[in-house]
């Protein structure tokens, strides 16, 4: 597999459109430029032209200039998207409720006076429930293989494990692990945005505000 530099304006216009979680970019790309149905009409043209028919030799230039035509029509399509702003995308995409936004409640100044990562964690998740406090209760579905990472009791997440150095979410009923390194701690808000109706751009908007 090869890999390829793109700049952010276009990394998030193919995270904008993420049809399900965990579609790759190479799916999504393969999707806009219509690539599969490309290949198939370019596999028709070079049988047709191994036939010794000089009627249907003819033919295969007309299909191959129709496929070109096609390729260049998608790849002309994706660079006017690509141009288009993405802060247009996100707002569409992104689930609230109400007219408040978790990035209208929340900035890094605020975040700058938390003790440490675990305090800045505890904020976003506040501030998430404060908007959806009627969906909040998803995250309770979001676990790893043997643990618990959110629950509605401390004694629930002290079962699963004494080092989980479980906190209550500020204003809220729900509890969470704390003991997870940074880049744990970033992976399970990811998760959160995911169940709360976030696109994947302002997944991880909110995932790097830890």
């Amino acid at each position: 597999m090869n890999t390829i530099d793109i700049d952010d304006e276009l990394y998030q216009y193919i995270a904008s459109n993420t049809k399900f979680i965990g579609e790759s970019a190479s799916d999504i790309l393969r999707r806009l430029l219509n690539f599969d149905e490309i290949n198939a009409q370019s596999s028709a043209v070079e049988l047709t032209a191994a036939e010794p028919d000089t009627a249907v030799e003819q033919k295969p230039k007309k299909e191959s200039n129709k496929a070109s035509k096609s390729a260049a029509g998608a790849v002309d399509l994706v660079e006017l998207n690509a141009k288009k702003p993405a802060k247009a995308k996100v707002i569409e995409s992104t689930h609230v409720e109400g007219s408040q936004n978790i990035f209208d409640l929340i900035n890094k100044e605020e975040l700058a006076t938390q003790r440490g990562a675990v305090g800045r964690f505890l904020l976003i998740l506040a501030n998430l429930h404060r908007v959806h406090p009627q969906q909040f209760d998803a995250v309770l579905d979001i676990r790893g293989r043997d643990r618990l990472y959110f629950a509605s009791s401390e004694s629930a997440l002290l079962e699963n494990g004494s080092s989980t150095k479980p906190k209550q979410i500020p204003d809220s009923s729900f509890w969470v692990i704390t003991n997870s390194n940074t880049t744990k701690k970033k992976l399970m808000l990811t998760d959160v945005a995911h169940v709360l109706g976030y696109s994947s751009c302002d997944a991880e908007k909110i995932r790097e505000l830890l």
